[in-house]
């Protein structure tokens, strides 16, 4: 755990998690709420029965959303509905934007697969559908999450993780009022995993790595995940799924296409080591930022001046992934027993339905940290 300053406890201290939703079928990955309270989850297509992708919670269940149809996918058109969500996200304009891998089974991606789809939560319609060319979403890309500054251009930009483990990662750019999409600090040392002899995450008190039921082990491999906006917009924080190092960027160079790819990644920092392997990052409007430690069964929370603080910590927080600070003054977090599954012990799938999402408040002081 990095150092921090001595902070005082609160009278009504955080890491009270409130149970919002249990889910016994497939686990899920993202969460988001819009700002009339709505919530909306994703379900990834990782081998459980996902009979939709993703679901707005209605009285506590999850329903397909916007539609069943559009959770039907069409093997001979990619583009025609959702394939495989990894991350849904309500902008700052109150639309949510559907974040859509194309890679079921972390399968090759097929043009037209990886997109990202915006719903008019006024008319529950899809309003607009990018997609993403050759040289952008490439057939090893996993598109991982999304972050929006609408205050940027025209009708604003998104970034996006590409969280590989079998090809090039980076930070994907889209420019919302043409659609057209780059790729920066394309395989760049700080949006890769790190190697196993600087990196071994341990959950449940076992390293996590890939476990076939031979014995045989590989060491996880999957870069740029958690993402996050600073408060004022001019970086972009984000994070290797296998790493404990927290990296920033500089927004203006990941949306100026006229420099080159040497000039974008000299205003890369490394911001230092944020205390565990993190899924997921956020922000509230104070320019906090938030890291689930999957190591740890913990949130974290770096103030402004750089110092760490918990938020939650609790053994049902079992593989925290995505986190989304909503305007009821809640966090909202999943928790998914990723590290559980059959792929990282020797074929056997050890979760134990039900996955959750939590809520936790965020009007009182920090944990005392010492």
């Amino acid at each position: 755990m990095p150092d921090t300053e001595t902070r005082q406890p609160a009278d009504e201290p955080l890491g009270q998690l409130e149970t919002v939703a249990n889910f016994d079928g497939a686990m899920p990955t993202g969460v988001t709420v819009s700002q009339r309270g709505r919530i909306f989850v994703n379900f990834p297509k990782w081998g459980d029965d996902v009979r939709f992708t993703v679901a707005e919670l209605k009285d506590g269940r999850p329903v397909a959303f916007p539609d069943e149809e559009a959770n039907r996918t069409r093997d001979d058109d990619p583009a025609a509905a959702l394939v495989s969500v990894q991350s849904v996200v309500v902008d700052p304009a109150d639309r949510l934007w559907i974040l859509d891998t194309g890679s079921p089974m972390f399968q090759p991606t097929e043009l037209g697969g990886p997109k990202l789809v915006c719903i008019d939560l006024a008319t529950d319609r899809v309003v607009r559908s990018i997609l993403f060319p050759r040289d952008v979403a490439l057939p090893t890309t996993y598109l991982n999450d999304v972050r929006f500054d609408l205050r940027r251009g025209a009708e604003g930009m998104a970034f996006i993780t590409d969280s590989a483990d079998k090809g090039p990662n980076g930070i994907i750019v889209i420019d919302l009022a043409s659609g057209e999409s780059w790729r920066r600090l394309h395989d760049h040392p700080s949006t890769k995993a790190e190697p196993p002899e600087r990196f071994l995450p341990v959950v449940e008190g076992r390293p996590v790595m890939e476990r076939q039921p031979d014995g045989a082990t590989k060491p996880v491999t999957m870069g740029a995940d958690g993402i996050a906006l600073g408060g004022d917009g001019t970086r972009l924080f984000y994070c290797p799924l296998a790493s404990r190092r927290l990296y920033s960027v500089s927004t203006d160079a990941l949306a100026d296409r006229k420099l080159d790819d040497a000039a974008v990644a000299a205003t890369v920092q490394d911001e230092g080591d944020k205390g565990g392997g993190a899924d997921g990052l956020e922000t509230d409007d104070q320019g906090r930022i938030y890291a689930t430690s999957y190591e740890h069964n913990a949130i974290l929370r770096r103030q402004p001046d750089g110092g760490w603080e918990t938020v939650a910590h609790d053994p049902r927080l079992l593989w925290p992934d995505t986190m989304s600070v909503a305007a009821d003054g809640y966090l909202y977090v999943t928790a998914n027993q990723l590290h559980r599954q059959a792929r990282y012990q020797r074929g056997q799938d050890l979760r134990r339905k039900p996955y959750s999402l939590f809520r936790i408040r965020l009007d009182a002081g920090p944990l005392l940290l010492r």
